[in-house]
């Protein structure tokens, strides 16, 4: 990943998933700014210099194709459409105004990740780090399962990176410790109960003294999730 966040442009009317998607995506290191103003999304644009746009089909003023056709004129940066539009003719017609994809809704937003990794990664030729930021200059390298604090590594066990990778692909829902066992199960090294009591333990102090605060919340009955 080159420095700093990968920028996407969301023109999609709908609040409630614009929020949706630019929080998920947010979790794994993309900055996603959505546009306010449906009839000056190519300004909106020509501002924020995106590297992906993110285009709903059904907007105010005009439609997705429009603003795909006027980006175009422009840049030549992938646009991946999402719309409940799921008619064969909005397809080729997407693809025809220069669209790169087309997501229909309702959709797994996980879909729509996977999606714009594979076109980001064909556009710009290098390998897209998932990585995870958990904030305070705290971030999660899951191709590397390292942890690093204003960009210094910090140094964790085989079994502490287990447990860190599964909580922060799951933040921040509550994992439980059957499915963390399971994720220690997939190493080498013997586990019990006990062993995730302490790896937790100690990975909860090693977060505790590089941020200052408990990173890792236990909900009784549950499991852990990441803060």
């Amino acid at each position: 990943m080159i420095d700093g966040k990968m920028k996407l442009l969301l023109v999609e009317d709908d609040e409630a998933l614009a929020g949706e998607i630019g929080t998920f995506l947010g979790r794994w290191g993309y900055e996603t700014v959505a546009v306010r103003q449906f009839d000056k999304v190519s300004e909106e644009f020509e501002r924020v210099r995106p590297h992906l746009v993110l285009m709903d089909i059904n907007l105010p003023f005009y439609d997705g194709f429009y603003w795909c056709g006027q980006i175009r004129q422009i840049s030549d940066v992938p646009v991946i459409y999402i719309s409940s539009r799921d008619d064969d003719r909005d397809k080729i017609m997407a693809i025809a105004q220069g669209g790169d994809d087309y997501v229909e809704k309702p959709f797994h937003l996980e879909i729509l990740k996977v999606k714009i990794q594979a076109i980001l990664r064909r556009t710009y030729q290098y390998k897209v780090r998932e990585q995870i930021f958990l904030g305070e200059g705290l971030c999660f390298d899951e191709s590397r399962q390292a942890l690093y604090k204003n960009g210094t590594e910090i140094e964790l066990t085989k079994l502490e990176r287990q447990v860190l990778a599964r909580l922060a692909s799951e933040r921040p829902d509550v994992v439980t410790r059957e499915k963390l066992m399971m994720a220690l199960w997939d190493t080498e090294e013997y586990v019990s109960d006990g062993t995730l009591t302490t790896v937790i333990c100690r990975l909860r102090g090693k977060l505790r003294a590089v941020c200052g605060r408990e990173v890792i919340e236990t909900k009784k009955g549950q499991g852990y999730r990441l803060l």
